[in-house]
């Protein structure tokens, strides 16, 4: 604790000589993520949403920070096919990763509306379906934890300064976000090969790869996950709004009202159209390779296995509740084809989705749990 007070003063002297400006790290071919006017990017606040970031008092009963299922050494996710609340309750679908956050246009694997990451820190405070961090009807015990805490008092009105009761849960989703924008991921091996001026920083196999995942052909993996951050649909500082995709990949094809297992409808839980039934969030491929169980549900366990079932244009279940073949899913997205592919292909293909993870991202201190 007596860290973060040390900390908490040191900015404070800063601020006292100067202003608190906040200073992008980026790499060339990565633009400035978009802020926004009523929560402007702070050293001091992205310092007190770390804080708070990795702060057990968050949950109901001190068991849990957000930390919890944004794990920094597997990307910020955590490693399981379904998340866990801080109650014991498993939810229906894996926690998402949060590096380079700041770049999506749309955030959560199916909820269409929700683009603010100030709005989408609620839903694991306060949600109740499923319960994560279980503070619903808590808010003012949750402010009162907060204010007991000697480095938040420091924090705190440094980072809101113009107001002058900062403790809110307004500020507190502020500064959570303020801290997720800066985890920014761009020194991959791929990074450093192409931006970096390190030719032989990756091997052969990777720009094979790398020809393989570009090639312009129908089910190309570019198509769904492009530009800069290998995702879907990004936003960034200058650029205008564009349209957010979601995709039904032919993950499953069961027989019944739907052909993808309940909960797990994708964007139809909230537009009812059935051609919406199984359209997910393409993330982004950055770190790929830490974040295995993979799809929404994490029912793909490998990434050899990811790319088996696009390269079949659908998974095919044999049997089970689950049986039917993907392929065959009227609903499937029309960028899915199957995909010729050689054996070599497949590995080169493996090596590229390798060389997109970013080891330092795993240990950098700024990210780090500041407790």
């Amino acid at each position: 604790m007596r860290t973060g007070v040390l900390i908490a003063c040191a900015l404070g002297a800063a601020l006292a000589s100067g202003p608190d400006v906040y200073r992008w790290d980026l790499p060339r071919g990565f633009p400035t993520p978009e802020v926004p006017a009523a929560n402007p990017m702070s050293a001091v606040k992205v310092r007190l949403g770390r804080f708070l970031f990795y702060d057990k008092r968050l949950s109901v009963n001190g068991t849990q920070s957000c930390a919890t299922c944004h794990k920094q050494e597997l990307a910020f996710t955590d490693g399981r096919a379904f998340g866990l609340g801080a109650t014991g309750q498993s939810h229906s679908r894996s926690a998402m990763s949060l590096v380079n956050v700041a770049y999506s246009a749309v955030l959560t694997w199916s909820n269409p509306n929700l683009r603010s990451l100030e709005e989408q820190a609620l839903t694991p405070m306060f949600g109740e379906h499923p319960v994560e961090l279980g503070m619903h009807g808590r808010e003012s015990e949750l402010l009162a934890r907060l204010r007991q805490t000697p480095v938040y008092g420091e924090l705190f009105p440094l980072a809101f300064p113009a107001v002058r009761d900062p403790f809110t849960i307004a500020n507190i989703t502020k500064a959570l976000a303020a801290f997720e924008r800066s985890i920014i991921s761009a020194r991959s091996p791929y990074d450093r090969y192409h931006t970096g001026g390190e030719p032989a920083a990756v091997s052969d196999a990777v720009k094979r790869g790398e020809a393989v995942f570009f090639t312009d052909y129908e089910g190309s993996c570019f198509r769904c996950h492009g530009g800069f951050n290998f995702s879907g649909a990004t936003r960034y500082r200058g650029r205008g709004p564009l349209p957010v995709e979601f995709h039904n990949t032919g993950l499953y094809n069961i027989a019944g009202p739907y052909s993808y297992p309940q909960p797990n409808l994708g964007i139809f839980e909230y537009t009812r159209r059935a051609e919406d039934v199984g359209r997910f969030k393409a993330p982004s491929l950055r770190n790929i390779a830490l974040t295995a169980p993979y799809m929404h549900d994490g029912s793909i366990a490998t990434l050899e296995d990811v790319v088996e079932h696009y390269a079949a244009g659908g998974r095919t279940i044999e049997s089970g509740p689950y049986a039917g073949r993907g392929s065959a899913n009227p609903h499937r997205d029309s960028r899915m084809a199957a995909i010729v592919m050689t054996e070599q292909n497949k590995r080169d293909l493996l090596a590229f989705l390798r060389s997109l993870t970013d080891e330092a991202l795993t240990h950098d201190e700024r990210f780090a749990d500041p407790w």
